[in-house]
Parts: C-alpha cells; structure tokens; sequence
C-alpha cells in the first residue's frame, strides 16, 4: 500500500461536494492527512477559474458589441463542445509548470492568459477565435480583465512547492452530457474524453476519487448554495440550470467503472497505452458535506466523524489498489 497518493483527481457533477471534501481534508494537520487519508500536503489545481474566466471574456465582449466566443449565451453551454478539451489543456499547463521553477509574473496577465486558453484551444482542434480580434478590442478587453487574471496567475504560482516529493496534487473538474443521454457519451463529452487528454505522466500516478450524487440533488445542491454577488468563488458559484440539464443532466462514472477490465480501477485508454487510474466512490446520495459550508467551530461531531471515515475508507482503497 502507498503512503500516500501522488495525483487525486476529485470527480463529481457540480455541487456534488468536491469543494467541501477539500475544505475538510485542509482542516485535518499533515500527520492526520497522511495516516487517515493517505495524503501528503496537497496542491490545488481546479479548472473552474478558467471556466470563470472564459465567462468574463464572453460578457466583456457582448458590453463592447461584439459577438460572444465561448459561450452560448450568458446562461447556456459552450458553443464548441471541444473547449470541454480546451479545459483539460489548461491543466496540463498547470501540471507542467508544478514541475519547473515559478516564473515572474508576466507584465499584462490577461494577455498572457488569453494567450494560453488560444493555444489550448488549438490542441483541442479548435481555430483561432481571440486571435481574431482587433488590436484595440484585445487590449480594451485584457485592460478590463487584467486584476483578477493577475490574481489567478498569482494563486497558480503560490500553488507551485519547492518539490512535489511526499505531495499530493488534487485536481478537481467535473464533466457529463445531456440528461437522458445514452452510454458511451460521445467524444468530447464525459469523463471518458477528458480523461483520455491528460498528461501521460499525470495518468500514469493518478487515482480517481468519484464523489457520487443523482443528477437531481446535484442540481438541488447547485441551486442551494449558489450566491450571485459570489460568481467567482469555488465554494458558492452556481451553474446555470440551461447547462445543468445540457451538460450535466447525466455522467458516465458508473459506465466507466462497469467498463474496467480490472475491479477498482478506471481503464483509459490514452497515448498509445492502457492507464489503470484506482477509483473509488465516496457516497454522497444522502448528504454528508454541505456541513462543511458552515464555520468550523460548528461543524456537528457526528457529521464529521460520519465524513472522515467515509474518506478514510475510499481513500485507503485507492492507495492499496496496485498500479501497472
């Protein structure tokens, strides 16, 4: 059995309780993490904040009186199903750079980060589309972007360690497809598709933890904790319901695992190779985390013992699930 994981991916439909799980592993001190939940000290990666950040761009261009390039519209899904892709892409990058020394900040963030969801997007197939922008719209658009994209590259630089050595990376995103849609999801939808597009190093030390609800209480969950002077915050963002139903009515976690060819593993077939990632479920049907939410000096004993062995017992399958 591993001491600990060095890659977690946290898996779920959204506000299924990935973002409290993380909120209760912090809670814990290093030695608790790393004998309860077979974790060293953790780096955050999340696709969410460029999920927010193509958001932005779209509105600040729909106020210039230019057309939207991501986005449907303001409560609807992504026009190109690729940039599910373009997403996946951008956490590569992150992985790559926990794996150099931090750069300087570069002097126009927005550009820079402009910059990287364009060439993401392009390994994802998809052409130009900010490239073709007028000059001044560009630099009209990076100027009205450029503090909260400072403060973006600032917390991925803040994430980055001396050494990975002893450290578990934590990487959170969700995917799914319509609702009522049939297995296998078609490419590039799912967890499936995105899964293939990972870095061959991150798969080849990752597991797979699955925080498990029904579509309806993630949808319920969404709508609860959903707080609109909040929209960029991990923990009180919510989804609009048009893509809560269009792009997360179902997911193919359970296709997936039914799929292995291996008990307790997802099989990815990626790279020219066949990936083994361990996988478990954490079940959260009946709610066990949105206690989290709250300060934790009132978090219920019972609730958070009820938790920790949940998480001990999911976590302890993964570390002992054997690798290729």
């Amino acid at each position: 059995m591993k001491t600990t994981l060095d890659v977690l991916l946290l898996l779920a439909l959204p506000a299924s309780g990935k973002s409290e799980v993380r909120k209760f592993l912090a809670a814990h001190g290093p030695e608790e993490c790393r004998s309860l939940f077979f974790l060293g000290p953790t780096v955050q990666l999340d696709d969410y904040p460029y999920v927010h950040l193509m958001r932005r761009i779209d509105d600040e261009l729909e106020r210039m009186g230019q057309p939207r390039v991501f986005f449907r519209s303001s409560e609807e899904g992504f026009a190109d199903p690729r940039d599910w892709i373009t997403l996946i892409e951008l956490l590569n990058d992150d992985w790559a750079s926990l794996h150099r020394p931090p750069a300087d900040l570069p002097p126009r963030c927005a550009g820079t980060l402009m910059d990287r969801i364009e060439a993401a997007s392009d390994r994802a197939g998809i052409g130009p589309r900010l490239a073709r922008l007028r000059t001044d719209r560009r630099r009209a658009l990076e100027d009205e972007l450029e503090t909260e994209s400072r403060m973006l590259l600032e917390d991925l630089q803040e994430a980055i360690p001396p050494s990975l050595e002893g450290r578990t990376v934590v990487i959170e995103f969700a995917r799914g497809g319509p609702d009522g849609s049939a297995m296998p999801l078609p490419d590039p939808l799912g967890y499936r598709a995105s899964l293939q597009r990972l870095a061959p190093d991150l798969l080849a030390k990752a597991a797979v933890l699955y925080i498990w609800v029904t579509p309806e209480e993630s949808r319920r969950k969404n709508q609860e904790r959903a707080d609109p002077t909040q929209p960029g915050s991990i923990l009180h963002h919510g989804v609009p319901l048009p893509v809560m139903l269009g792009e997360y009515g179902c997911d193919d976690m359970e296709w997936l695992i039914g799929q292995s060819d291996r008990p307790g593993t997802l099989r990815v077939e990626a790279h020219g190779r066949t990936f083994h990632l361990p996988a478990a479920r954490l079940d959260n049907r009946v709610d066990r985390t949105t206690f989290v939410r709250g300060p934790r000096d009132q978090w219920d004993p019972g609730a958070v013992e009820t938790l920790r062995s949940a998480l001990h017992d999911a976590l302890k399958s993964l570390a002992s699930t054997p690798r290729d």
